[in-house]
């Protein structure tokens, strides 16, 4: 367990963190699979939403790069390597690999386009192609997480780069008709508060979970929260070691996630379950549905399972469609209570219609 982050400060333990169990189980969920699609964290000013995502670096399990490239390629994927990882393995070439702890990688403020995305010499990517290409956040962010801070805030042009990757897993660079792409795969995690603006549609459709953590109005979980972080404040080393058994307990039930994930099977039952629920919610679009199953996967994995169960599903549902717009943008998302109405609903009928 690391005791210090990246940056070299000490990071808070995630398993410290005090209730908000939505929005651990959707970082979690997004650590053990990747491919979910990432998380909106919403919620007002000072409730800890940059402490969990940061307290997540600690959980992270290790991926295997290629050493020396500056677009963090996967040598064991051709799918995820850039043009010249690709060359070097189709001319024969063993490609040294290191291993490391994913990072979270942030998204400054006020980012520039070319420090998202690099920055691109045109006559040398005439001669030599993405080696032309200086890397920008992008590429820093291959096989780890992308963290955007006030996602709401972001510049349209900076916002459909970013979406345009995660949706694709490439960086495509276009400069006086040159082209140049590198693989770009990571966790995107955006946190806001709505009472700065909210997230234009198209963007809020593309974040897969989503969790609203409101101001805790528990006395004694608040006494809670005063205690942890004023003992982090006063003796971080100290205050992290308390949390070290825990620590380490959750990074090997992640692992043994990501083992156990390609094995669980979902009953055709909560497939169709799941397509009655969401068209009863008149949910736009079938990303949903699709994101609810990789998550209840997930979850099955999480909890040390090879079959997805009715409550995973439920479970991410809440996750997956509590910021989806329905009616063709219509109506507002679904409360917890319809959407479990509607699944129930739904798993009923399943049920009844499978029956000899």
């Amino acid at each position: 367990m690391r005791m210090v982050g990246d940056e070299g400060r000490a990071v808070f333990p995630f398993t410290a963190i005090v209730d908000q169990e939505r929005l651990k189980l959707a970082l979690l969920l997004n650590a053990i699979n990747p491919r979910i699609g990432g998380v909106l964290i919403r919620g007002p000013k000072g409730t800890g939403k940059s402490t969990a995502v940061r307290a997540l670096a600690d959980l992270l399990p290790e991926v295997e790069a290629v050493e020396g490239c500056p677009f963090n390629c996967n040598p064991r994927d051709p799918t995820n390597m850039c043009e010249f990882c690709r060359m070097r393995v189709s001319a024969g070439e063993r490609l040294s690999v290191v291993r490391r702890k994913m990072t979270v990688t942030d998204l400054p403020i006020g980012a520039t386009e070319d420090r998202v995305v690099g920055t691109l010499d045109i006559e040398k990517a005439i001669r030599e192609g993405a080696r032309a290409l200086e890397p920008g956040i992008l590429a820093q962010a291959n096989q780890n997480v992308l963290y955007v801070d006030e996602i709401n805030l972001l510049p349209d042009h900076i916002a459909d780069v970013i979406l345009d990757a995660a949706a694709s897993g490439w960086n495509v660079v276009e400069r006086e008709g040159i082209s140049v792409q590198h693989p770009s795969r990571f966790i995107l995690v955006g946190t806001m508060n709505p009472e700065e603006g909210e997230l234009r549609p198209q963007l809020l459709d593309r974040m897969a979970l989503h969790t609203e953590i409101s101001t805790i109005l528990d006395p004694m979980l608040r006494v809670e929260v005063m205690k942890a972080n004023m003992g982090f404040e006063d003796e971080p080393t100290s205050f992290r070691l308390k949390f070290r058994e825990q620590q380490e307990a959750l990074i090997k039930r992640i692992v043994k996630a990501k083992e156990i994930l390609p094995k669980v099977q979902i009953p055709d039952i909560l497939f169709e379950a799941v397509a009655r629920m969401c068209i009863n919610l008149q949910v736009d679009g079938h990303r949903p549905d699709i994101v609810i199953m990789k998550s209840a996967r997930t979850l099955a994995a999480f909890n040390g399972r090879e079959e997805a169960t009715p409550q995973d599903v439920l479970d991410c549902a809440y996750l997956a469609l509590s910021h989806r717009t329905r009616n063709l943008g219509m109506e507002p998302p679904a409360p917890d209570r319809q959407i479990e109405e509607e699944f129930r609903k739904g798993l009923e009928f399943s049920r009844i219609r499978t029956v000899p």
